[in-house]
């Protein structure tokens, strides 16, 4: 498929059809990939996505203990308030 590099205030851009936007559910952001001799586009997703599954898994196999604790030796609480 070819486009047109669209002027954009002192920019240009890319100009995508609403159902290319639909069919690869593109909305507010996109993922850059930049390659030798390629620009691929593609749907930014979530960076989180998934994570609260992932974090229910972890509570379920009693997995989700700190690995460093939340005050240090050198520290004292009172410090905190």
């Amino acid at each position: 498929m070819e486009i047109p590099i669209i002027k954009i205030g002192n920019s240009k851009g890319l100009r995508l059809a609403k159902n290319l936007l639909e069919r690869y559910q593109i909305k507010d952001k996109v993922e850059l990939i930049l390659q030798e001799d390629q620009i691929i586009i593609r749907p930014a997703s979530d960076i989180r996505q998934g994570w609260d599954k992932a974090f229910q898994e972890m509570r379920e196999n009693q997995d989700d203990s700190l690995l460093i604790p939340d005050i240090f030796e050198d520290e004292l609480p009172e410090e905190w308030t």
